[in-house]
């Protein structure tokens, strides 16, 4: 995670098992023939995936890098056999250049994509990998909701200039970006999710695009408000399911980049 908004692993970890899904799509297209010395997960929050490859690369130093002191504290109860940084992915400036760069869905809170994957892809050492994953949801129903949300009600002053999750480029965009630096692989999948419970896609924001706006909102009595009108607008976008379901389609890219 990066920024300066406070995350809840315990809120985030809710939905883990959806959450993890595209980490795992992306790690298992990793190349069978990548023996890497160093590998960075950038934006590891509770530093699962970190774990799972640095048990499926033994000989390797792995590093996980978050900006967030609360996912840290998780990350390292995992006793994985990883090291753990505190830091900006905008900073990242590794003094090894990182056989594999992993990152699984962070890079959408960092600006400024134009420079930064040029910039990732550069700190690859010769026939490192860049494996990205990515949510496509700045211009999903429930982040134009919650936006126009924020920007009415008593709040609204004070959510003017949250930094939120940031639109990602377009596919073509990011072949643009990487081609250069070697061989490229960019595809989409939209995910399903079958959620349970009251306003389901409320509780599934809390944990993640909710956030920054959520700290501008201090008084608990207020958030509630807050939600509450957010639940109401979403509610016709995403009707109960005669099974008692709640369909959630989530949209996600990935990009892996192995460098020439």
């Amino acid at each position: 995670m990066t920024g300066q908004t406070t995350w809840d692993p315990d809120q985030y970890q809710r939905y883990r098992g959806y959450r993890d899904r595209p980490a795992l799509d992306l790690m298992v297209q990793l190349p069978g023939d990548l023996e890497p010395a160093t590998i960075w997960d950038l934006g590891c929050g509770t530093g699962e995936h970190a774990a799972v490859l640095a048990a499926r690369h033994p000989n390797c130093t792995v590093y996980g890098l978050d900006s967030s002191a609360d996912m840290l504290e998780r990350a390292r109860a995992t006793r994985a056999r990883v090291e753990w940084v505190q830091g900006d992915i905008a900073a990242f400036a590794p003094d090894v250049p990182p056989d594999l760069i992993f990152t699984n869905a962070a890079l959408q809170w960092v600006g400024d994509h134009e420079t930064l994957f040029p910039r990732l892809a550069g700190q690859l050492a010769p026939g490192g990998v860049f494996a990205c994953q990515m949510p496509m949801s700045f211009a999903e129903s429930w982040h134009h909701v919650m936006r126009d949300v924020a920007g009415r009600g008593p709040w609204a002053s004070r959510m003017q200039d949250v930094r939120g999750v940031q639109p990602v480029l377009a596919p073509a965009d990011y072949h643009r970006l990487l081609a250069p630096f070697g061989e490229t692989d960019i595809w989409t999948t939209t995910y399903l999710h079958e959620l349970t419970g009251e306003d389901p896609v409320v509780d599934w924001m809390k944990g993640t695009g909710l956030r920054p706006y959520l700290a501008r909102l201090p008084d608990p009595a207020e958030q509630r408000e807050f939600l509450d009108a957010y639940a109401e607008a979403l509610r016709p976008l995403f009707p109960v399911q005669p099974d008692g379901v709640t369909l959630f389609p989530f949209p996600r890219l990935f990009l892996m980049l192995r460098r020439g």
